[in-house]
């Protein structure tokens, strides 16, 4: 079967990342233009509706993709202002550019979705999508065995207590692939979260401050709510020594 191969499922729904969607979008909604997170994959199926798709591979510069400097005072990227406006605006410049500069190589690949159809999305490929009409979809992010080296070099930075997790579980079912992860790490002398005393203590230090702050949040909540009680409290006492003189 195509998608099957799940290596996060290996960590359990609840530590894993969100991974799994079920997408309801009105006409003319989408998102504007992104590379999904981690180095995932993804497909994604429509089961009512329509949707325009636009695809860039990796190589094709994020200041390219995001058409940021073609944007004109007052213009925003929202995805039916990216399809209608700011797309061609890219397609025009990367025809006129003679393929030099950040236009070289230059690829995009645009087509449309319809009812029963699934896209698969590469890792690392920049996309966006827009409603042609009302739609409904399922999508999922995941990764393989083809995509694991780019999921494992971002996971284990962007997730690093997971990350562990991940490796013992990939030690017991994938052992192949946790030599590789452990490859990947000596080449690159990258040190993980549970054998680094130093990350563990600015990881503690971090959630010890952010406890903190909510700790002095809710302290200044309970003593505004106390100072408007006891402000409350004045004003009906003022009130009834005055209907008692009068």
């Amino acid at each position: 079967d195509y998608f099957s191969e799940d290596l996060f499922g290996l960590i359990g729904e609840s530590k894993r990342p969100p991974y799994r969607w079920f997408l309801v979008g009105p006409c003319r909604s989408g998102t504007t233009v992104h590379i999904d997170p981690l180095g995932t994959s993804a497909w994604n199926t429509l089961l009512f509706g329509v949707k325009r798709w636009v695809l860039f591979p990796p190589h094709v510069p994020k200041s390219v993709v995001k058409g940021r400097k073609l944007l004109l005072p007052g213009e925003d990227d929202e995805a039916i202002h990216y399809f209608t406006t700011i797309l061609p605006r890219i397609k025009r410049r990367a025809a006129t550019s003679g393929g030099k500069g950040d236009y070289s190589n230059f690829e995009c690949y645009e087509f449309t979705q319809y009812p029963g159809e699934t896209v698969f999305v590469p890792h690392g490929w920049w996309h966006a999508v827009m409603n042609v009409t009302h739609t409904v979809g399922v999508t999922q992010n995941y990764c393989s065995k083809r995509n694991f080296d780019e999921v494992w070099l971002q996971t284990r930075s962007g997730r690093k207590k997971m990350a562990c997790s991940w490796l013992r579980k990939l030690q017991e079912h994938y052992p192949d692939l946790a030599r590789r992860a452990k490859a990947l790490n000596r080449r690159d002398r990258f040190v993980m979260w549970e054998d680094d005393p130093e990350a563990q203590r600015r990881y503690r230090k971090k959630k010890a401050d952010k406890e903190r702050k909510k700790r002095e949040k809710r302290e200044q909540k309970e003593k505004e709510r106390a100072r408007k009680k006891e402000k409350w409290g004045d004003h009906r006492t003022t009130e009834r020594r005055k209907e008692t003189h009068s």
